[in-house]
């Protein structure tokens, strides 16, 4: 008797501890995800500012996000390995402070050069920032792990739209140099980041110790786990590349288009990224109940016939037909995540710096690329070609099916 008792009072907290959502971390995570995307947005949200002031090219602001985006896809795997051997708690205040030193530069740029520096600063702050916050997110997330990579991201969405408006409402108005007043939101996220970094070390190592050894594991081969992960990495790639068409030149596509001011096209794109923030959300929880591949499926091709109708469109369907690209697009990168994490179990830190970071790289790459074909062919053309990229998310078909050991009977 004494015996039973005593394992149902050691087996209760473990089940408690892998079960229970921690929200009060999550959302804690979700918020500092906030004030990192908004305070990185800030860049490509004034792009049309920096063009005139510094005279830059369309290929030069395509370099910009490209240095900012590869040094972030660069070090994020690396710190994500890193982190699955070693726990880093404080590296998560660290990264506020890369980013805080990448705006202050970038508001005193008087060059090409300095500009490129500051990006390289930001991308610093976010290779820092996403892997360590993305296991925190998994530390805390209990068994609703689609639900908890939902709640981060769209913490990061958020502030990615949100960014835009404020540079249209500020930093418009004010100039680049504004931007230094906006570290001192890398300050408050750094001490926030502080809290949570505690609670890593003291109570979320622990939780994600025992989540890997009691959840159950999944059944598949490590040749087509490996399939897999190529796979999702081929759906980030055409989803990437399309999706920094819309973030990095929507605005100067508005402007070009259809004669908008400066202004109006922010708020496009701030309405733009607001969907991508809302299919955030809906993704991870979709995934959870009714399977993660068929989310990862419709998001990708379901955005197809409307990337097919943008360059077609006029001013007024422009609006509605980006509002439902970037909600079906968006809603991929959740489910996405969390279904490399389940192919290859306690490796957290490594899947999310890896995808998070081949994001990056993707994107970065892209942006420089499409930017030089802007020069070269026009804008127009270009949005024309990339409305077929969704095609590429037909591979999603080949996905692998990954079920379930059931764990034992009690």
């Amino acid at each position: 008797m004494t015996t039973d008792t005593a394992a149902v009072n050691v087996a209760a907290p473990a089940r408690s501890l892998r079960s229970d959502t921690a929200m009060g971390i999550l959302l804690a995570i979700s918020f500092c995800h906030f004030c990192n995307d908004m305070l990185q947005s800030l860049l490509p949200a004034i792009y049309p500012n920096l063009k005139a002031l510094l005279a830059l090219s369309y290929t030069q602001i395509g370099i910009v996000t490209a240095v900012y985006q590869i040094t972030a896809s660069i070090f994020q795997p690396l710190i994500g390995r890193i982190a699955d051997r070693r726990p880093r708690p404080m590296a998560l205040p660290t990264g506020s402070f890369f980013t805080l030193v990448g705006l202050l530069v970038i508001s005193r740029s008087s060059g090409f050069a300095q500009l490129l520096i500051g990006a390289a600063l930001l991308g610093m702050g976010s290779a820092i920032f996403h892997p360590e916050a993305s296991r925190v997110a998994r530390m805390a997330a209990g068994n609703r792990h689609g639900f908890a990579q939902s709640v981060f991201q769209v913490g990061g969405n958020a502030g990615s739209a949100i960014g835009p408006l404020v540079a249209a409402l500020v930093i418009v108005r004010y100039g680049p140099s504004s931007l230094a007043y906006f570290a001192l939101i890398a300050l408050v996220a750094a001490s926030v980041l502080w809290v949570i970094a505690t609670w890593y070390k003291n109570h979320g190592i622990s939780r994600l110790r025992s989540g890997n050894k009691q959840a159950p594991a999944v059944v598949i081969s490590r040749n087509l786990a490996n399939a897999g992960i190529a796979i999702l990495l081929v759906l980030v790639f055409s989803k990437y590349v399309y999706l920094v068409s819309l973030s990095n030149y929507l605005t100067f596509y508005l402007i070009h288009k259809f004669g908008v001011s400066v202004q109006v096209a922010q708020l496009h794109l701030f309405a733009y990224l607001a969907a991508t923030a809302v299919g955030v959300f809906c993704g991870g929880p979709l995934g959870d109940r009714f399977g993660r591949k068929y989310v990862i499926w419709f998001s990708i091709v379901g955005a197809l016939p409307f990337a097919l109708l943008l360059p077609l469109a006029n001013l007024f369907w422009t609006l509605p037909l980006t509002l439902a690209i970037g909600f079906i697009m968006s809603s991929a990168f959740p489910a996405i995540v969390v279904y490399a994490q389940e192919l290859v179990p306690g490796q957290v830190g490594t899947i999310s710096g890896m995808f998070f970071g081949f994001a990056f790289g993707v994107a970065g790459i892209a942006a420089a690329m499409l930017g030089y074909l802007i020069d070269v062919h026009g804008i127009d053309a270009v949005y024309q070609i990339c409305a077929y990229l969704p095609v590429i998310g037909m591979i999603a078909t080949l996905l692998p099916k990954t079920h379930r050991r059931r764990e034992a009977a009690a």
